[in-house]
């Protein structure tokens, strides 16, 4: 198609910039028009390599031109453009986080720990708060974090060691896993975080709560649920309640993130409680789920073509996993691992050109899927490259 100019367009439809190709197009036609029609312009030409060079500065315009034009939205912003569009809705990119977990800490009512270190099965160490002051019943949930940085796990019940002794200061253990720390922000994941965000000064109540403790530092995923009959609802939710299931952030942030946006009179409901002050300066206890892990294992079955290697394995167990450790809270929408979304991943390995997917087999905590599995709606799905099995003929 011959353009009428080598610049960008804007119009009703945004930002449109010709290809380098009519670009070249376009100079070529213009210096015939100069020099005559027969002017010999191929690639093997001195002129024509020249004019290749001027296509070329102009197309390399052109594209910052529209990359400018695009990074005034948040949809469309890479980079540093992004980081400081959404600064506009109150939150920042978020740098590489450590793992925290929720420590259950038992000794003498009064007792105070300070900057203690508790250690898992691994030797990592985790730093409590500051300070700790034991309650008068003499156990208290804080929220501990790793001391290096980056994904560190650590399963339930490994964080049970005393790394700074105090008197008074009995034992402590995780009851849950902890949230493993997150390299810096994506832009993809920051843009989901932004549409999110729009909802803080929102009208709805729920949408606020999850606006709110989305933006919490270190919070990785998030979901949340209303009771609004009168009855216990399927999954085992209060009437009239509200429950939030979060993975990472501090327990203390998250609960006065809920607090904050939360109507009065209207129970929160999990298994992690927190108590916070109100804006009164009165105590609340704002409860929410810690997601468990459903840990699950696959066993594939493939015949190799030509070009199949052991590497191509490799990837197709990491992509697999890959999909299972993406799988939202709870399932998501379908509230399971789809048996049919780990095929397409597996597939996706090199387009599927080397080897042929003969069967696949998704096995969670209550056994083999039907044929997906499906998770409660606090929990999580795990899995390693390690828990793929291939079998291949």
């Amino acid at each position: 198609m011959a353009i009428t100019t080598t610049a960008p367009t804007i119009d009703e439809n945004g930002i449109s910039a010709p290809t380098y190709a009519e670009v070249f197009e376009y100079l070529q036609d213009r210096y015939r028009g100069i020099y005559g029609p027969d002017t010999y312009l191929e690639a093997d030409s001195q002129d024509g390599q020249l004019l290749a060079v001027f296509a070329s500065s102009i197309n390399d315009a052109n594209a910052t031109a529209v990359a400018i034009y695009r990074s005034f939205s948040p949809a469309t912003a890479q980079g540093d453009a992004l980081a400081s569009n959404v600064k506009i809705n109150g939150i920042a990119k978020k740098a590489a986080s450590f793992s925290t977990a929720d420590l259950l800490i038992v000794g003498q009512a009064g007792v105070t720990i300070s900057n203690g270190i508790a250690k898992d099965a691994n030797n990592n160490q985790w730093t409590l708060p500051a300070t700790v002051v034991i309650p008068p019943g003499g156990a208290i949930t804080v929220t501990a974090t790793c001391t290096a940085l980056g994904a560190i796990t650590a399963a339930d019940g490994t964080i049970n060691q005393i790394g700074t002794p105090t008197r008074g200061w009995q034992t402590v253990s995780n009851p849950d896993a902890a949230a493993v720390g997150a390299p810096v922000e994506s832009d993809a994941a920051l843009r989901q975080r932004q549409t999110v965000s729009t909802a803080l000064p929102s009208l709805t109540v729920l949408d606020g709560i999850i606006g709110a403790v989305s933006n919490v530092p270190g919070v990785t995923r998030r979901r949340a649920y209303e009771n609004d009959s009168a009855t216990t609802d399927a999954n085992g939710l209060p009437p009239h309640s509200i429950s939030l299931i979060v993975e990472g952030g501090d327990s203390t942030d998250i609960a006065n993130a809920i607090a904050r946006k939360k109507t009065p009179g209207s129970p929160t409901y999990g298994t992690t409680a927190i108590v916070v002050q109100d804006v009164y300066g009165r105590p609340i206890t704002i409860r929410f789920y810690r997601p468990s892990s459903a840990a699950l294992t696959v066993a594939i079955s493939l015949k190799s073509l030509a070009g199949y290697t052991t590497a191509t394995g490799n990837a197709i167990k990491q992509a697999v996993s890959d999909y299972i450790n993406g799988v939202d809270i709870g399932g998501g929408v379908s509230g399971s691992v789809e048996w049919a979304d780990a095929i397409t991943a597996a597939n996706g390995v090199g387009g599927g050109t080397t080897f042929k997917l003969t069967a696949l087999t998704l096995t969670g905590p209550g056994g083999a899927g039907t044929p997906d599995v499906a998770l409660a709606f606090n929990q999580v799905a795990s899995c390693t490259p390690a828990d793929v099995v291939l079998t291949v003929t």
